[in-house]
């Protein structure tokens, strides 16, 4: 009988006799490899809440080596997660995660995916739960109110921070409520990040001028300095940057080259709204 044929398709764990004789798994082992695609839907949440990469890969070693695997191998860059777990015996498993899609920024959500990493370890939760709870946290979201409040106390102070007037901290403050509504609702449904920082600073810096236009008293650059704050993706190049002095080279690279297209984007987009409200008006 060819190894093809000795393996089982219908058993969730489908290993082959050949490879069963020569890998001999613990009673530990079956646990461990359905705890694995829970361990990838932890790393690909955390990866898209803006955890570096080096804490992914801590965090997936120390559940796989808790959930009896003999040796955990690991790999995270931006787009993939790539997961080895080695169990006694010898007998190894792989599994692959594209990650598709932009990554936000959400470190409270980090912090509740820890927090679950640590439980998983500690109280050695069933796949089951750890799903559910992941579910759970997945749900979370900014609230309305903290967003708002945020995009207009930025905007506002830095405009003045900058060198502007009260009346520019006012106006930045009101196109901020528009950056936020935008990004709560428009946000998700535009192709990625690059189009849509392209399309809100366009935009904004077109009501911008608009507005300046009209009332004439106001400073255009710091209105929209301190709208522009809310975009600039400061906290990617960051979290890039870091990731490329702790040694993983390829993902601080792919990071930093993806926020440097964001914030190229929003240079853009405001430019053209400049160049176009000057030709206009």
């Amino acid at each position: 009988m060819s190894e093809r044929s000795a393996c089982d398709p219908r058993s969730p764990l489908p290993i082959c006799a050949e490879a069963d004789a020569r890998f001999p798994m613990d009673a530990s082992a079956p646990l461990a490899l359905e705890a694995l695609p829970a361990m990838l839907d932890i790393g690909e949440a955390m990866l898209r809440s803006g955890a570096d990469v080096h804490l992914i890969e801590e965090e997936l070693m120390r559940m796989g080596r808790a959930y009896g695997a003999h040796k955990m191998n690991v790999l995270v860059i931006t787009a993939t997660i790539i997961v080895t777990m080695t169990l006694p015996g010898g007998y190894e498993h792989t599994l692959t995660r594209r990650i598709m899609g932009d990554a936000s920024i959400d470190f409270h959500k980090v912090e509740m995916l820890s927090d679950l990493c640590r439980a998983a370890v500690e109280e050695q939760l069933a796949p089951d739960a750890i799903q559910e709870r992941l579910a759970a946290i997945n749900r979370h979201a900014i609230g309305g109110v903290a967003l708002f409040a945020g995009g207009v106390l930025s905007a506002g102070a830095f405009a003045m921070f900058f060198g502007g007037s009260l009346l520019d901290g006012i106006v930045s403050a009101a196109f901020a409520v528009l950056i936020c509504l935008s990004i709560r609702y428009v946000r998700p449904w535009t192709p990625n990040t690059i189009i849509f920082n392209f399309a809100n600073s366009f935009l904004c810096g077109l009501g911008i001028m608009a507005v300046a236009s009209t009332l004439g008293t106001i400073s255009t650059d710091m209105v929209m300095i301190g709208d522009i704050m809310l975009l600039i993706p400061g906290v990617a190049m960051t979290n890039a940057t870091r990731d490329m002095l702790s040694g993983d080279t390829i993902s601080g690279v792919m990071r930093f080259v993806e926020s440097l297209l964001w914030a190229v984007a929003l240079a853009l987009g405001f430019m053209a709204a400049i160049w176009i409200a000057q030709m206009a008006w």
